[in-house]
């Protein structure tokens, strides 16, 4: 296609063709100029999005709340929300979405409700690929942790700007100018220090400093022009999904462009659904929602993972033929990296390398399970495999137990209850059930058992040395050292190495230890003492005999 025909095809003169052509990077071109494929191709991008740029409003930003685990991220969230309704609006609110709108005089705040503690890497970094503003949540009463600087990363990578929020402002003894000095570290430096890093002090038990949290939210909000078109089809991501017993499958959708109707057909990574009830964080039914809302609707047909992305299509038969699509390029990715595990694994089976953790996982939602996984699969470890050989939501059910017990393996669940009947079946099978209720109780008790998988370590225990005085020939294969143990004690059969001249010479076994002719287990430090060394002859005065054992202790895991 040549640059006129283009131009003709969108109704626009050649000319501001080919300044288009500049911005985009295709240079040195006229109106006779043909074009690549690829080329046509990013013309027509930037011609679509200048047009739909006419048609984007204003939204609202959507904010996670990161931190340290006990530093009051809930606690703000809770207060946040009941300072923005009355205590019995507060008390009718039932849903829990994972995510709720908050709605202020100057405009919305979209809170992103993720799980708080630090083992939760892969919810937060899914946290930031939705998210506007970080709030990095810090206790003025106990500083910068280690969880503090992993959101800080998370937030960085997905270029996601972030407001402190120096929370507990009400305790006495607290310093946050050392907050602020230490966070510097890192990139975060204050405004009124010359940074660009704005910092609330606030009170999630009192409430102090909330109203002027939001207004930065807001502020930060509108210096960051966020926008979005309402009148496309709603596109979006999935926050959170769970199996509802009488429900079905629920999905709590972050819509973030265009709005999404009543009885809109959508597609969900390798599922589709159509959209057959929606409810918003109060609960309540709605027919629409616009961009930056978060809603939870009924309709998919299958629950699919956190992070997944949603967007609405025109017919069932386009979201069946996407959906086939999809599974068809997952299917020969898996396959393809299948076969080279299968291969490596089966090498290192038969050089007897490797050993296996075998785990069925049972969770309370399908976002738990990606979180302990990921978790669980960052234990540094090439001795041990570890395997999910089954993940889920739901109770611990016997097929659970039986599946561990057929694959020699371990059922792990996480805020699940274990059936009666499977408590019964786990007895007779013997198999080890663990439920927790914290992620990194979970983390810390599969390192433990991985570490019982590990070869032990071996280190040399020193017992003593004695110095060769005289040597003794009683035939070509016996020739007994006369010496004099001169620190700890020499050991019968224990490992000896001949030390001459600095240098180690031999290492074996000490086979014969005598006091004059009498055998002896061990001779202590200034005692003289006859010894003789299996498969070594060749003793000179003045050779070093170290007398030591192997010891195995217990590897641990880094």
């Amino acid at each position: 296609m040549r640059i006129y025909e283009l131009a003709k095809k969108y109704g626009v003169d050649s000319k501001k063709l080919l300044e288009i052509c500049e911005k985009v990077g295709i240079k040195d071109k006229n109106s006779l100029s043909g074009l690549k494929e690829e080329e046509a191709l990013k013309i027509e991008n930037y011609i679509k999005e200048s047009k739909e740029k006419g048609n984007l409003q204003k939204r609202a930003p959507v904010v996670t709340i990161m931190g340290h685990v006990d530093h009051g991220k809930t606690t703000i969230l809770d207060a946040i929300r009941k300072s923005r309704i009355t205590a019995k609006e507060y008390g009718q609110i039932t849903q829990k979405i994972g995510a709720y709108k908050v709605t202020l005089p100057q405009g919305s705040i979209v809170f992103i409700d993720t799980p708080g503690h630090e083992a939760f890497t892969a919810m937060r970094a899914r946290g930031a690929k939705v998210t506007d503003i970080v709030v990095l949540v810090v206790a003025a009463d106990e500083g910068v942790k280690p969880q503090t600087l992993e959101a800080i990363d998370h937030a960085k990578s997905a270029n996601v700007p972030i407001i402190v929020a120096i929370n507990k402002i009400d305790k006495p003894n607290i310093n946050p100018e050392k907050i602020k000095k230490d966070l510097s570290e890192y990139g975060l430096v204050p405004e009124e220090w010359g940074g660009d890093t704005i910092y609330v002090n606030v009170s999630g038990l009192t409430g102090q400093g909330l109203d002027e949290l939001l207004e930065m939210i807001l502020l930060l909000g509108e210096m960051m022009e966020l926008k979005a078109d309402p009148n496309k089809p709603a596109k979006g991501t999935i926050i959170e999904s769970q199996l509802h017993k009488s429900k079905g499958p629920l999905l709590t959708v972050l819509v973030q462009e265009g709005t999404l109707h009543l009885g809109d057909i959508f597609v969900a990574g390798e599922t589709w659904g159509k959209v057959r009830a929606m409810v918003d964080d109060w609960g309540k039914r709605i027919e629409k929602a616009e961009p930056s809302t978060p809603v939870e609707i009924l309709g998919s047909n299958e629950v699919v993972p956190p992070g997944t992305k949603f967007e609405v299509v025109s017919s069932e038969k386009e979201a069946k033929e996407i959906c086939e699509r999809i599974k068809e390029e997952k299917k020969k990715a898996v396959s393809t990296v299948k076969k080279l595990t299968l291969e490596d694994l089966y090498r290192e089976l038969k050089k007897g390398e490797i050993k296996e953790l075998k785990i069925v996982l049972k969770t309370d939602y399908i976002g738990s399970i990606e979180a302990i996984r990921n978790a669980i699969e960052k234990i540094p470890t090439e001795e041990v495999k570890i395997s999910f050989i089954h993940s889920a939501t739901g109770p611990i059910t016997e097929s659970d137990i039986l599946l561990a017990s057929a694959s020699n393996g371990i059922v792990i669940g996480f805020n699940v209850p274990l059936a009666p009947k499977a408590e019964e079946v786990a007895k007779r099978e013997g198999v080890e059930v663990k439920i927790y209720r914290v992620i990194y109780e979970l983390v810390d008790e599969i390192k433990r058992a991985i570490e019982g998988m590990l070869e032990p370590e071996e280190k040399e225990n020193i017992l003593g040395q004695a110095v060769v005085k005289k040597v003794f020939k009683f035939s070509k294969k016996l020739v007994v050292a006369g010496c004099l143990v001169v620190d700890g004690k020499v050991v019968r059969d224990s490992n000896v190495r001949i030390i001459r001249d600095g240098k180690v010479i031999f290492e074996g076994i000490l086979t014969s230890l005598k006091r004059f002719k009498d055998p002896v287990k061990e001779v202590s430090s200034n005692t003289e003492c006859g010894i003789a060394i299996e498969n070594f002859t060749d003793f000179k005065e003045g050779d070093i005999i170290q007398s030591y054992t192997i010891v195995k202790v217990p590897r641990k895991l880094k």
